[in-house]
C-alpha cells in the first residue's frame, strides 16, 4: 500500500484571486497514477486555492472571542467546506476519467480534533474500500473541534498523512510537491539552496519563513508530520509533480530526485 498526497499548490493556482484548478497538472498527475503500478493506494490531497484563503479569512481554528465571531467562523466554515469539496470533485474525476477506481471520503463527514489534532477516524472504512480495489481520496478540510474556546479547525493534508500512515503502515509514503525535496533554505528566495537528499531531524532545516509557511503549517509543517512519521520507522518522499512522469515513477520504486524523510539510527 502506498499513501500519495497532492499538494494543493501543484492541483490549484494557489495565487489565483478565487478558487481555480490546474487542469494540466490533474489530467497529468490522473493519468501517470493510472499508468503506474500501484496495488493499494490511497490519496490524499491539499486544498491550495480553494481552501486556505478562506480559512485564513475567517480565522477557522483561531479562538473564538464572541457571540459574533462565532458567527463569522461559522460563516467560514461553510464557504471552506464548500470550495475544498468542489476541489475534491475535479480530482476525483480527472482520476475517474483515467480508469482510477476513486472514492471521495470528505474528512468533515467522519473526522473530529481536538486541539486541532485527530481524535480517531474509522479505519475499517478505509480498509474496506481498500480490499475493494477502490482509491480512497481524502483532502484538506474543516472539522469540528471538541476544544471549547475554538470549536473548528483546519485539519490539514499533511495531518491526515501522517495519521494515516501512522496506522495503517503504508510501504511507503509519498509527498508530491511543487519542488524538488526539502532544501536546506527557501530555493525560491535563496539561489543557493542545497536539496537534502536524505532528512532525518529537524535541525538540518531552516523552516518557518513567514513568507513560506501558510495557514496549514507550509514545508516545515510538512516535515515536522513527516519526522513524526520517521521516528515510527515509516519513511517518506517529497517530490516534484511538476516534473513529467515522476508521480508515475516515484509510485513504481524508481530511484528520483527527491529529498528522504527517515528516522535516526538508533544506537
Amino acid at each position: 500500500m502506498i499513501i500519495l498526497k497532492l499538494g494543493g499548490s501543484v492541483i490549484t493556482r494557489k495565487e489565483a484571486e478565487k478558487p481555480t484548478i490546474n487542469p494540466d497538472n490533474l489530467g497529468r498527475i490522473a493519468r501517470e497514477i493510472s499508468q503506474s503500478n500501484y496495488h493499494k493506494l490511497i490519496i490524499v490531497h491539499g486544498a491550495g486555492s480553494f481552501g486556505h484563503p478562506f480559512a485564513k479569512k475567517y480565522g477557522i481554528g483561531d479562538k473564538i472571542d464572541n457571540l459574533k465571531d462565532l458567527q463569522h467562523k461559522i460563516e467560514g466554515f461553510s464557504l471552506t467546506q464548500h470550495h475544498v469539496r468542489k476541489l475534491n470533485t475535479s480530482v476525483t474525476e480527472y482520476l475517474i476519467k483515467n480508469g482510477v477506481n476513486a472514492v471521495s471520503l470528505p474528512p468533515s463527514s467522519f473526522i473530529k480534533t481536538e486541539d486541532k489534532r485527530i481524535l480517531g477516524l474509522d479505519l475499517s472504512l478505509i480498509k474496506d474500500y481498500l480490499e475493494l480495489n477502490f482509491t480512497p481520496v481524502i483532502y484538506g478540510d474543516v472539522v469540528l473541534d471538541y476544544d471549547e474556546s475554538i470549536k473548528m479547525a483546519v485539519l490539514s493534508g499533511d495531518q491526515l498523512i501522517q495519521y494515516l500512515a501512522q496506522h495503517l503502515k503504508p510501504e511507503r509514503v509519498i509527498l508530491a510537491t511543487d519542488v524538488d525535496g526539502i532544501y536546506d533554505k527557501d530555493p525560491k528566495k535563496h539561489p543557493d539552496a542545497q536539496l537534502l537528499e536524505v532528512v532525518s531531524k529537524a535541525e538540518q532545516l531552516q523552516t518557518g519563513d513567514a513568507e513560506t509557511v501558510d495557514v496549514t503549517g507550509g514545508m516545515g509543517g510538512k516535515v515536522a508530520e513527516l519526522l513524526q512519521l520517521a521516528d515510527k520507522g515509516i519513511e517518506s518522499e517529497i517530490i516534484n509533480a511538476n516534473q513529467i512522469d515522476i508521480i508515475k515513477n516515484a509510485i513504481n520504486g524508481e530511484k528520483i530526485k527527491g529529498t528522504i524523510i527517515k528516522g535516526m539510527k538508533k544506537e
